[in-house]
């Protein structure tokens, strides 16, 4: 499973070091950017990736954008089971780090290494959620994923309420799958909002589309600093 890359190891970043006496902060996943939208489906995150998409193009930032379950042979089978029923516990657990294990090596990593800004619709906070819900511990699960997934350097939290979501569901004119069912939604939106990582930021997503995508912009910007966004364009610029 990849998780050293070029010397350094992403399982464990180093975020910050002392130096006279001032603490000095560094990007855990330099020269690239992981922003990840998280929440119930109908929270809006497929709108929200579009702008964030947009947002880096318009400050010349090459990104990348995608979501889990990916489209690869394990995704595939859970986006399956979306469908046709849900699997055991245990077979989704092992599912979702197979898919993302192959994520993270094929798309997640790579695009790091070349100043990309990675762009996620769900990681493995929803995993902690939607199989929290199940009966596994949150933590667990966020612990096993970190110890070959990259951490976040954003993950804006769309807080939606679960009813509210499944309507805008049928609205589009789509049906809730297996794992969106009203009786689950509140516990999996309470893990969502129980979850602690001090990259979580959590945005209102019942306003009106532009402010919900203006409160989103603000957390972004936060992080796209000065310095971040001249070694993001650097490292854009230098991949082959």
């Amino acid at each position: 499973m990849a998780g050293i890359l070029d010397g350094k190891d992403l399982r464990f970043p180093i975020t910050a070091f002392a130096f006279n006496g001032l603490r000095i902060m560094i990007r855990p996943n330099a020269p690239g950017w992981l922003i990840v939208l998280e929440g119930i489906d109908g929270a809006g995150k497929s709108t929200i990736s579009r702008h964030i998409a947009a947002h880096c193009t318009a400050r010349g930032l090459a990104c990348v954008q995608s979501a889990e379950p990916t489209r690869g042979p394990w995704g595939l089978k859970l986006r399956q089971s979306m469908v046709e029923g849900r699997l055991t516990l245990e077979d989704e657990l092992e599912l979702f780090l197979k898919d993302r294990a192959e994520h993270v090596e094929q798309v997640i990593l790579p695009a790091l290494r070349h100043g990309k800004v990675v762009i996620l619709d769900r990681y493995y906070l929803s995993t902690a959620a939607y199989q929290g819900a199940r009966g596994v511990a949150p933590e667990w699960v966020l612990t096993e994923n970190e110890r070959f997934a990259p951490k976040p350097d954003l993950v804006l939290l769309l807080d939606f309420d679960p009813a509210a979501g499944l309507a805008r569901i049928r609205a589009r004119g789509d049906a809730p799958n297996t794992f969106e069912q009203a009786e689950q939604l509140l516990e999996v939106r309470r893990i969502f909002l129980g979850l602690k990582r001090p990259f979580i930021r959590v945005v209102d997503a019942s306003g009106e589309p532009a402010v919900v995508w203006e409160a989103c912009r603000e957390q972004i910007d936060a992080v796209f600093n000065t310095e971040g966004l001249a070694t993001a364009r650097e490292g854009a610029t230098q991949r082959p």
